[in-house]
């Protein structure tokens, strides 16, 4: 049988739990189709699922190939995997929970992939789609930013909030964005109208009516929050569920939610990405057998955008 490697985890735990290990390359069945994994980008939640810190992922799960992101071709297709894509087809997806993209193939569903953007090469396009439909589902699904609206966007130079601002500048809104000062340049050069240091400023002493509150940060932060919005607006955070009685009192609504897998958004994502108007930020690249060495990075660098791993030329 042909075999693959993969960076899986046994228990949870520290870096030192990931293990670069040869797993049997996984067949597609109906709906579903090989991919031969160019690259993977790493997520905040793969080094919270590691700890066992995500509670969608217990010990049951275990052992599990992680990653949600991928980026390469399209190599067997499954029965009635997905009539638009054909094999040789260069794609990205986001994954389930159930499978990994820290690995040389993966399988991946009809409704979780389709074609990357023309305009950006394996790296690029493995940074985009769990970061990318995050923000997407929060501005527009859940946080219904219009043309004209005004928002609040916290972790602007994050690898999520660097596509929402992105994102909410190619609505036609006005962007207010929340980072450190060494980012604020960053954030102002991708479309941010209002760049604020919150380090040096609390945003309540100078925003005012948004429309949205874009909360990827949750503690006092969203507790601080509710005073910005104008009454009818909305908070969505991808962190915390917000106080209710709170936002009923300064009439508005607030929410949680969870990123879904979407080839769909993906694509009004790519097409984005073709027209210029977004560009994904890679900040470093490591490779697959650096997995460890990656998370470690993300969780205490805190880079401007993505970090991708590069799994095969």
């Amino acid at each position: 049988m042909a075999t693959m490697k993969a960076i899986r985890i046994h228990a949870f735990g520290g870096p030192d739990v990931l293990k670069f290990e040869e797993l049997l390359i996984p067949e597609p069945v109906e709906g579903e189709f090989l991919v031969k994994v160019e690259a993977a980008s790493v997520n905040p939640v793969d080094y919270k699922i590691r700890e066992g810190k995500y509670r969608a992922v217990q010990a049951d799960k275990l052992p599990l190939v992680m990653g949600r992101d991928v980026a390469g071709i399209v190599a067997t297709l499954g029965p009635q995997a997905n009539d638009q894509l054909k094999e040789g087809d260069a794609v990205y997806a986001m994954l389930g929970l159930d499978r990994g993209g820290y690995a040389e193939y993966a399988v991946v569903k009809a409704t979780e992939a389709t074609r990357r953007p023309a305009s950006a090469d394996a790296i690029a396009a493995a940074a985009v789609p769990l970061a990318g439909l995050t923000a997407w589902q929060g501005l527009f699904r859940y946080g219904e930013l219009r043309e004209g609206q005004r928002v609040l966007i916290y972790g602007g130079s994050g690898g999520v909030g660097h596509f929402a601002i992105q994102f909410a500048k190619a609505k036609g809104a006005h962007v207010i964005a929340i980072a450190s000062g060494a980012h604020l340049d960053f954030v102002r050069s991708i479309g941010a109208d209002e760049a604020i240091d919150y380090q040096k400023q609390r945003f309540e002493d100078i925003v005012r009516d948004v429309d949205l509150v874009y909360d990827l940060i949750a503690g006092e932060t969203q507790e601080r929050s509710f005073a910005v919005l104008k009454r009818g607006g909305i908070l969505v955070s991808t962190l915390a569920e917000p106080d209710q009685e709170k936002a009923r009192a300064h009439g508005v609504r607030a929410l949680r939610y969870t990123v879904n897998e979407n080839a769909a958004e993906l694509d009004e994502i790519a097409r984005l990405i073709d027209a210029g108007k977004v560009s994904p930020k890679v900040s470093k690249v490591f490779s697959l057998a650096e997995a460890a060495e990656a998370q470690q990075y993300l969780a205490e660098a805190h880079p401007e955008g993505k970090i991708v791993l590069r799994v095969a030329e």
